[in-house]
């Protein structure tokens, strides 16, 4: 199923983001040997998870219409959150992802409360692949290999700051993932 998502990948997305989902697989496939979980399953998440990053919103909110998937004013507002909203739905369809995969699809940019292990391992993994290149990233792929959780919550807390700075909305789930973390550390 590898090859068949890379090919369809090529076809959609711009060799950037076709190079990102590259290393977004790679990385989480190291995270999962570390986390113990299954690989294969990391590695086509990885890959399919901006499968639908290059949409533009009127072809979300038609592929939302036609599939009946349910879509709010926040999503709206925010292709990045549509994109996995739509990007799981693709994945299910067309390469019958789990739903443990649909999710980690799903909520890589927002995060949620209880993810699973996949979950997690793709949200950290599409943060500090390493053609990734921010302040911190070097210190978070270290601590990515100790502390998924931790990893997680200074992603969330930066990811929060900015939304601050530029005056922009803060969805929710990511609060609500925040707030776990803090309440249970």
């Amino acid at each position: 199923m590898e090859k068949e998502i890379k090919d369809y990948l090529k076809q959609i997305l711009s060799d950037e983001r076709y190079n990102h989902s590259i290393k977004v697989m790679e990385k989480a496939e190291e995270l999962a040997k570390i986390y113990g979980i299954n690989i294969e399953m990391a590695r086509l998440t990885g890959l399919a998870h901006d499968i639908a990053k290059e949409m533009t919103m009127e072809e979300y909110e038609e592929y939302a219409k036609s599939h009946n998937i349910k879509i709010n004013e926040q999503d709206r507002q925010n292709t990045v959150i549509m994109h996995g909203k739509i990007g799981a739905h693709i994945c299910k369809n067309k390469f019958n992802f789990t739903k443990e995969m649909q999710n980690a699809v799903c909520y890589h940019t927002t995060g949620r409360k209880n993810m699973s292990m996949l979950e997690k391992i793709i949200y950290v993994a599409d943060k500090i692949e390493d053609s990734r290149q921010y302040d911190e990233v070097e210190q978070l792929r270290e601590l990515a290999k100790k502390d998924l959780t931790e990893t997680i919550r200074i992603i969330v807390d930066y990811n929060l700051i900015t939304a601050i700075n530029k005056k922009r909305a803060i969805h929710p789930l990511s609060v609500e993932l925040r707030n776990e973390i803090i309440l249970n550390t």
